[in-house]
Order: structure tokens, then C-alpha cells, then sequence
């Protein structure tokens, strides 16, 4: 067949364990099971072949905001993170006016009945003020079931997320609205006590919006959100794995102590990620990206990231040294399977969709397929 790939040679990171001298055979937009005896192949040896990544928290790249830009804007942004091996993107919002929000879920849904992005994250405005970070105080308001329900219907049925501070007047109803129309309610930018975050959990809350990042510390007499998150196996922690977010002995508490399972790596990113230094707009406040940190320009509250998934994998394997395996589930099978996705990607098995990217020995990214398509075409060999 003329749309036949066969990948062999690399090590294969499977939901069973890496395969060494792997293969992956494509055909059309999926893996298949089986090719004939002597089909040509592209040899990948010493190389990776790991899941499309699948970036659940992200807010822009390429110089285009998911919040603001033209459609063409978002497909630039969107590309941008292919090209980075984020083969699969939900496309998140700041804060901003109901009105204006309800606009954006409706242009942003027909880019998910498309299928170019995986869905919507409304992050804010149903957040704290004590943790708004990059969020404008003047639009934040408490989370009433009926706005929060005009969202998610303005978002016809690809609304994934939303971020709450649930200790808020309306917070815990509005988890249950959440949970009750699948939609995964987000505990994030909150002032919290341990106790209030708990009943958030026991409503329905299943994610922890870039853990550490917008919350209280974790303190030994008042533990705060992050350990109510951290010790509930109903709970996924989102990490911002840059090397600016987090110290590295944060990040290894998370894993420790939620484990491979509970952990799903995103970027937050903003429109800087794959574009570069300058000034940039995160909403309506001013940003200024200098050495790839981005902060408000009043007040100097990080701003996002410009990370990107590769960087944040290589990163993971490299500073962190964590198994391979385990950077896999949280880049790519945890996201999915929060998403409702795994079906479809976040693992390298038959019948799913050919979205794989290659890394060379140093976790460098060589390769990214999408839908049985080369985005980036590794050149080996």
C-alpha cells in the first residue's frame, strides 16, 4: 500500500514496556498490527519512538493566544506545538468577560469539531484574587453554576476543563455542575485550606491545575491544597516541568508521592513558546519574555511558560532521571485518558491514530508524525 509506513529499528515505549528494535507499521492515519515479510522500512536504530504528546493545559505559541488570536492565529499556535511533537492540544483560555469567553468557546469549537484541537480549558475567571498570577483582578468573579453552565454550553460539548478556585462562594456546586456534564473541574489559582480542598475533591474535582504554581505552600501545620491533591488517587496533578516553575526536588515529591499515574506534564504555554524574547499580551496585561521567562510587566508574577513539550521531556529524562516509561505517561497516557481521548492516541497500539514523535539518544526531538503524517520528517541514517 502507498500509505504504508513501516518505523523499525528504534526502542519502542509501549504500555507494557520499551521494546528494543522495535516496529511500528502505519497505514493511512492509523497503526496497524501487521505488514508483509520484507516491506521496506525506515530505520530509526538508536533512536525512540515514542506517543504524540498530549498537552492538556496550553494557551498559545508561535507568537498566536488561544484566548485572542484569528482562527488562522490559533492554527499557527497549534502548529507550533506539533512541530514539537504535541500532536494533540486543548486550547486554553485566560480570564476574561463572560461574553467575550462565550465568543471564543463558540469560534473555538468548530477548530474542535475539525479536529485540530482536542477542546477547550476555561482557566479563570472563577479564580482567587489572593492567586490570581497573570490573571486581570478586575474580571474575576465567583463561580456561579448558571455562568459557569453558559460556558460550557457556549463551548457545544468540547469544553474539557475548567479551572476553579473552589472555596469561592458557588465553587463546590459548580464542580458538581462540572462533573455532572463531564467536563473536568480543575482546582487552580485557590487560597484553599486543606479541608476546603478535600470537600472540592469529595464533589467531583479531578485535576490540580499546575500543582505548587497559584496556591498556598505546603506547610506543616496548615498542609493547604497541596497535599489534600497530592495524597487523593482520584486526583491528577498537572506540573510545569521548565526548570522555572518548579525546583527539581518539587517535581520529584510529586512523582513520588502521586506517582506516574497521577501526574500529566503541560506548558502553560503563552504565545512566546516558539517564537522568542520580547513583549507579548496574555489577556489584556502585558508581558515581557526575556531569556524565555515570561513575567507580568507590573509586578513580575510569572506569566506562563514558553515551554514546549520536547524541551520538557528531554528535560524530565535528562535533570530529573526519570524513567522513560513514566515521562511517557505523563506526556502523553495520563492527559489522554483524563481527556477521554485514549482511544485514539496518547500510546503507540494498533487502531489508534499514528501519533508518534522520535527522539534521538539525548531525548533530542528528530521525528513527529500526526495522523500517519510526517510533520517533521526525521532524517537518520
Amino acid at each position: 500500500m502507498a500509505d504504508r509506513k513501516v518505523l523499525a529499528g528504534a526502542r519502542v515505549v509501549l504500555p507494557t514496556g520499551i521494546v528494543d528494535s522495535g516496529r511500528v507499521i502505519v497505514e493511512g492515519e492509523r497503526i496497524a498490527g501487521s505488514a508483509p515479510a520484507g516491506a521496506a522500512a525506515l530505520d530509526l536504530s538508536g533512536h525512540w519512538l515514542v506517543p504524540g504528546f498530549v498537552d492538556m493545559h496550553n494557551h498559545g505559541g508561535g507568537g498566536a493566544s488561544f484566548t485572542s488570536g484569528t482562527v488562522d492565529e490559533v492554527l499557527h499556535g497549534v502548529h507550533t506545538h506539533r512541530l514539537h511533537g504535541t500532536t494533540t492540544v486543548v486550547a486554553s483560555f485566560v480570564t476574561g468577560d463572560t461574553d467575550f469567553l462565550t465568543r471564543r468557546a463558540g469560534l473555538l469549537s468548530e477548530l474542535a469539531e475539525q479536529g485540530d484541537i482536542a477542546g477547550i480549558h476555561f482557566e479563570g475567571p472563577f479564580i482567587s484574587p489572593c492567586r490570581k498570577g497573570a490573571h486581570d483582578e478586575t474580571l474575576l468573579r465567583d463561580p456561579d453554576p448558571a455562568e459557569v453552565r453558559k460556558l460550557v454550553d457556549a463551548a457545544r460539548g468540547h469544553a474539557k476543563m475548567v479551572t476553579l478556585a473552589t472555596e469561592l462562594p458557588g465553587g463546590l456546586d459548580s464542580v458538581r455542575l462540572l462533573a455532572d456534564h463531564g467536563v473536568i473541574a480543575a482546582i487552580g489559582h485557590t487560597d484553599a485550606t486543606y479541608e476546603q480542598t478535600v470537600a472540592a475533591i469529595d464533589a467531583g474535582a479531578t485535576v490540580a491545575t499546575h500543582l505548587y504554581n497559584a496556591m498556598p505552600a505546603l506547610a506543616h501545620r496548615a498542609p493547604g491544597p497541596i497535599a489534600a491533591l497530592l495524597e487523593d488517587e482520584r486526583v491528577t496533578v498537572e506540573l510545569i516541568n521548565d526548570g522555572t516553575h518548579l525546583h527539581p526536588a518539587a517535581l520529584e515529591l510529586a512523582f513520588h508521592r502521586a506517582g506516574p499515574a497521577r501526574v500529566a506534564f503541560i506548558t502553560d504555554a503563552m504565545d512566546a513558546a516558539g517564537f522568542g524574547d520580547g513583549v507579548y499580551h496574555l489577556g489584556p496585561l502585558e508581558v515581557e519574555v526575556r531569556d524565555g521567562v515570561a513575567r507580568l510587566v507590573e509586578g513580575g508574577s510569572i506569566a506562563g511558560s514558553t515551554l514546549t513539550l520536547d524541551t520538557a521531556f528531554r528535560r524530565a529524562a535528562t535533570v530529573d532521571r526519570l524513567p522513560v516509561e513514566s515521562i511517557v505517561q505523563a506526556i502523553s497516557a495520563n492527559p489522554a485518558q483524563l481527556l477521554g481521548l485514549y482511544d485514539e492516541v496518547g500510546s503507540l497500539e494498533p487502531g489508534k491514530y499514528a501519533d508518534l514523535v522520535v527522539l534521538d539518544d539525548d531525548f533530542t526531538l528528530k521525528g513527529v508524525m500526526r495522523r500517519g503524517a510526517w510533520v517533521v520528517e526525521p532524517q537518520v541514517g
